[in-house]
């Protein structure tokens, strides 16, 4: 959906709790503190940013690290059965969105015998991004398989987004996914037999899906035969009269100047962007401070003169969410969104909640790959679950039931 809508509702939340806000309900939550020492620290790199103002703007952007929290500590906290159900409710309403996706896919099919709609950005849009979706629709799915009794619904439901994660073509989150499927089979069948079972179905499904699925197939060999062998050519991107070839992981390291026909696979594109960070680092002596909020776009943009690289690799940020703290707000930025993310497993982990513990290992994999706090959608999905899931009473409840 646009952007305005994450915003209305958002803003609608924020209101609510504000008005609704009793001084009894109010509580310090330790795990919420430390997105509100991030945001303050944004709010004091304005004092060295190389950028103001994207600076100021990324602050107004970044708005709900600093205020979900706060919301969070004056509501009256959530009962495990209300989060229970704001789950449930999440998994249904992306059913919605897989049926909506893939109906508007048949739709364009029909229209232009164009199977390209079916995969990655096509099914969902480049500025929505498919990996984004990819991250909502694994948290969903297992939203479905935690239930313990799974009618024909749910299982159609577990279906329909397993089949929609397929076709997303995300490489890293088709690892995770598979992971944390194995993860569950593994803690809640403790019958030897059938975990080989389950895990046996598991990794037959994904050979059936990389052989049947074509996209996903062609994602990963560019991957795997670009790290292979030097100038292998991209047949996907490539014109009849202009070849355009993949760089290795290698080449991505060590090479000075690139032709502009070079093209960055993921794994490259991302070992390329960590170079480029060092060589920031050495060169401005940032480390403590770094660039300032969102002051590393003119950066990038030099590095790629530097190195030649085709104009359109302006756009792209670090691709790396602790490395894009590291290079914006310092050596402090990239510690407080390491001990978040730790926070968010630890918490999980005692709580032995399988949903939790499935949204902070999808966390920790995705910053790796990607800077998933630079978009409005990342901010506001983040920390919306952050917050519900890391609220002091969850610990408390659990202890209680136990």
């Amino acid at each position: 959906m646009r952007y305005a809508y994450n915003s209305i509702t958002t803003g609608v939340f924020i209101g609510i709790s504000i008005l609704a806000f009793k001084k009894r309900h109010f509580r310090i939550e330790k795990s919420l503190i430390v997105p509100i020492a991030i945001y303050l620290l944004m709010l004091a790199s304005m004092l060295w940013t190389t950028d103001l103002p994207e600076t100021k703007s990324a602050l107004f952007k970044m708005f709900p690290v600093l205020l979900l929290p706060v919301c969070f500590m004056i509501n009256k906290p959530f009962s495990q059965v209300q989060i229970q159900k704001i789950i449930t409710y999440y998994g249904y309403s992306f059913v919605l969105f897989a049926l909506f996706y893939l109906g508007r896919a048949i739709f364009r099919y029909v229209l232009t015998k164009d199977s390209s709609v079916f995969f990655y950005h096509g099914l969902v849009t480049e500025d929505v991004n498919a990996i984004h979706i990819s991250t909502y629709m694994v948290l969903a799915y297992f939203s479905f398989m935690i239930q313990a009794n799974k009618t024909v619904y749910v299982k159609s439901a577990l279906l329909l987004l397993a089949t929609v994660i397929v076709l997303l073509s995300s490489k890293n989150l088709a690892v995770v996914f598979l992971i944390l499927n194995s993860a569950y089979f593994l803690y809640y069948f403790n019958n030897q037999i059938k975990r080989k079972l389950l895990i046996t179905l598991i990794g037959f499904g994904l050979v059936v899906t990389v052989v049947f699925f074509q996209e996903l197939k062609n994602r990963f060999e560019i991957e795997i035969a670009s790290n292979l062998k030097e100038n292998t050519i991209n047949r996907e991107i490539s014109k009849s009269n202009r070849l355009v070839y993949n760089v290795t992981v290698g080449e991505a390291w060590r090479t000075e100047r690139f032709d502009k026909n070079d093209f960055f696979p993921g794994t490259a594109l991302r070992v390329y962007q960590f170079r480029i960070f060092n060589e920031m680092m050495q060169a401005d002596q940032v480390f403590l401070t770094g660039y300032g909020l969102n002051a590393t776009k003119h950066k990038i943009k030099e590095k790629r003169i530097e190195h030649n690289l085709y104009e359109g690799y302006d756009e792209f940020n670090f691709h790396n969410q602790y490395i894009q703290f590291f290079a914006e707000l310092g050596v402090l930025g990239f510690l407080l969104i390491v001990t978040m993310v730790l926070i968010n497993l630890k918490n999980g982990l005692n709580n032995k909640d399988f949903i939790h513990i499935s949204f902070a290992v999808l966390m920790i994999s995705l910053f790796l790959t990607e800077s998933f706090l630079s978009r409005q959608r990342g901010i506001i999905f983040f920390m919306m679950l952050y917050c519900l899931f890391n609220a002091s009473i969850r610990n408390r409840l659990k202890k209680e039931i136990e």
